[in-house]
């Protein structure tokens, strides 16, 4: 499992988790294609984002069809996923 200072998805908020799925099920999105997808406000979704930035298993890139938002995506390879996904 992914880990970054001895913290890994399991021992984030809810939240995170949730946003994770999201990014999971849905693929790359915007933030407010997840807020929209998970029904959490942009703040939660904010923080979620940055503990899951921490841990490593999510990465920010620039969204070409909108400069001005950033699209978000899982940095876990095939075989994380699957071990990630047994796990929950």
């Amino acid at each position: 499992m992914t880990e970054s200072d001895g913290e890994e998805i399991t021992d984030l908020p809810p939240s995170a988790k949730l946003v994770f799925k999201v990014l999971e099920y849905n693929g790359p999105l915007t933030q407010k294609g997840i807020v929209e997808e998970s029904m959490l406000s942009a703040r939660t979704v904010r923080y979620a984002l940055e503990r899951l930035e921490e841990v490593g298993v999510v990465e920010e890139d620039v969204y070409f069809a909108d400069a001005r938002q950033n699209l978000y995506e899982l940095t876990l390879d095939d075989s994380d996923k699957s071990e990630q996904a047994v796990s929950d």
